[in-house]
């Protein structure tokens, strides 16, 4: 204890000014890897860490050892695993914007307005046969395949979307992912299901609503051009022929929107 105190003693203004330094360098580092899939393997490694030190408390040899080799594998494969926003984090500290001020994030009060928006958006487009493919981006964040599209940040509205995916225009065959409120972006480009077991009539817009659903829990909205059929990936799976009180009651069950409003930020979400 009392060396504990003599070094807080010993706490200066240099000292201050390096722990200072360092919390901002980590925000900055999170905020940057916040919206992709690579924060949900920061949260693995800290499950490590916390379990090699309990081990460590009592006494847990074996388990220590095994950990210990673990972390000491995740040191050479981090930098492989976090390539991209490594890169990106090099590329914005060389333009001088590492360090900038990050917007706050917008209200979810309004999800169940967004959901009937949804709604209406996909009876019209059934109606006209007009093919969607729309994304809704839960915990996993999938900011990796917004930046394949054209950013947005509007509004979610219905005659907003319809109007994306009319024919011929520059968005219409990439997806519409949406954050929370807010359509993030849309001509996004989408991975591919690679199961060999999907239905052969389906088309390019099922297999990416799959292939998305694969690898995050994000929720896909699939509206085939040929036939009008409202589809929805979860988890992999895809439910088709979805009618409008289906589509609404699967919505709000899956993005769990209480009477009250809750918030999507949470970082262990």
């Amino acid at each position: 204890m009392a060396e504990f105190l003599s070094q807080f003693q010993n706490f200066g203004l240099r000292s201050a000014i390096d722990i200072i330094v360092v919390a901002v360098v980590f925000y900055q580092f999170y905020m940057l890897i916040k919206r992709t899939r690579a924060v949900q393997l920061v949260k693995g490694v800290m499950v490590l860490l916390a379990v090699s030190l309990l081990a460590r408390y009592f006494q847990l040899r074996t388990i220590s050892w095994l950990l210990d080799k673990l972390l000491q594998m995740f040191v050479v494969a981090i930098p492989v695993v976090f390539q991209p926003e490594l890169r990106k984090a090099l590329e914005q500290l060389g333009r001088g914007s590492f360090f900038t001020r990050h917007p706050l994030t917008p209200g979810v009060d309004n999800l169940e307005q967004v959901v009937e928006e949804l709604v209406r958006c996909t009876q019209v487009l059934s109606k006209t046969r007009i093919g969607a493919l729309i994304v809704l981006e839960r915990k996993t964040g999938v900011q990796d395949f917004v930046e394949t599209g054209i950013k947005i940040d509007g509004m979610v509205s219905s005659e907003f979307l319809v109007n994306i995916f009319i024919p011929n225009t520059p968005l219409h065959d990439g997806a519409v992912i949406i954050r929370q409120d807010r359509v993030a972006a849309a001509g996004c480009f989408l991975p591919l299901s690679v199961n060999p077991n999907i239905q052969k009539d389906l088309g390019t817009r099922h297999r990416a609503a799959l292939g998305l659903t694969e690898i995050t829990d994000s929720l896909a909205i699939v509206v085939s051009e040929e036939t009008g059929a409202i589809s929805v990936g979860i988890d992999g799976t895809l439910t088709r022929f979805v009618d409008d009180k289906m589509l609404r009651e699967l919505l709000l069950r899956e993005l769990e929107i209480k009477s009250t409003s809750f918030s999507f930020s949470s970082f262990w979400r």
